[in-house]
């Protein structure tokens, strides 16, 4: 498409976040390269959303966004798909460095805006390398795919990193999906994060040989497997166990990765009679999922409120998604 006839033309899209469930960090090189990684994730419904209209601003270059206010990301985006004549303006409903794979997020919609700009069909695994390649090898930003499939496809996945990604959707039964989201909360720790410095940390001990690091992170594979077949079948006690085994083996990795605020939310949300809890992403900050168990669900809601914020949030099935197209000329 011609971006000057574009005229009042809009196009909206939309990306999921994600709860990582079990398996992070074996999505990164080298470990995935070398061993094989296993990622169970479920997409929800905070967002970030990428509204795309004509520009004269934008019109010869799409390095002219860095001089007209676009944030780093969505910047190194118009670069690498070098659609000028384009304007890009993000929005997010989630906190920032929450844990929730965010910044994946965002490059998923401004890459999928961009493309149903061009008038073309979304190739939702291309989408995600290409978000994948723009943060990772253009903007150096340490992570693995996880966070890129999840804002992609949607829904509960098991990935498998190998060298390729293979992609298969988990079957969730509509009442597992509702006692998940009731059961399930997110707490903010208001916390700040620097992933990258801790992915960078935990991949070093890797490459050296740290038993204690490699022994986890097989475990921790293991557990997200478990993880997959458990959520399939609806156990979601047996998915709270396996929560709080994973993160025995994930906070042992790096020093950087516990906090006390994260600690004490474990500590309260156990003794109230949770049955699972796990920090999201790198951890370090940002936020910790907990899963009730099937009748204390509010008790465990009020001891853990009062060190951070609750975020609200249902599952997600669509993925990468339109919310506008206007005008369709």
């Amino acid at each position: 498409m011609d971006s000057s006839a574009a005229g009042d033309r809009t196009v909206v899209v939309r990306a999921p976040t994600r709860i990582d469930l079990g398996g992070g960090w074996t999505d990164v090189p080298p470990y995935c390269d070398e061993q094989g990684g296993f990622v169970c994730n479920v997409a929800i419904n905070r967002y970030a959303t990428a509204t795309a209209r004509a520009d004269e601003t934008y019109r010869a270059d799409p390095r002219s966004a860095e001089r007209s206010g676009a944030n780093d990301l969505v910047a190194a985006v118009l670069r690498h798909a070098n659609v000028p004549g384009v304007r890009v303006d993000l929005a997010s409903d989630f906190p920032v460095a929450a844990g929730l794979g965010g910044s994946s997020s965002a490059t998923a919609a401004v890459l999928g805006a961009l493309t149903h700009w061009q008038g073309t069909d979304w190739d939702r695994a291309a989408i995600a390398e290409q978000g994948r390649h723009i943060e990772v090898d253009e903007m150096g930003i340490a992570g693995g795919r996880q966070d890129h499939y999840a804002a992609t496809f949607g829904g509960a996945l098991a990935l498998t990193f190998t060298d390729t990604v293979r992609v298969r959707r988990i079957a969730i039964a509509p009442a597992t999906a509702a006692e998940f989201e009731r059961r399930g909360m997110l707490v903010y720790t208001g916390e700040s994060r620097v992933s990258g410095s801790t992915i960078n940390a935990v991949m070093s001990a890797y490459r050296d040989h740290d038993s204690r690091v490699r022994d986890a992170l097989a475990t921790m594979k293991m557990l997200a497997h478990d993880m997959a077949t458990v959520l399939e079948s609806g156990d979601l006690d047996m998915l709270g166990a396996l929560l709080a085994e994973h993160w025995l083996n994930q906070r042992s990795l790096d020093p950087a990765i516990p906090t006390d605020r994260i600690d004490e939310i474990v500590m309260r949300a156990q003794t109230a009679g949770a049955v699972g809890w796990k920090a999201m992403g790198a951890s370090g900050g940002g936020c910790v999922f907990v899963l009730s168990g099937a009748d204390n669900v509010d008790a465990v809601r009020q001891v853990v409120a009062p060190l951070g914020t609750i975020v609200p949030y249902g599952l997600d099935q669509a993925g990468l998604s339109d919310v506008s197209v206007s005008p369709s000329g």
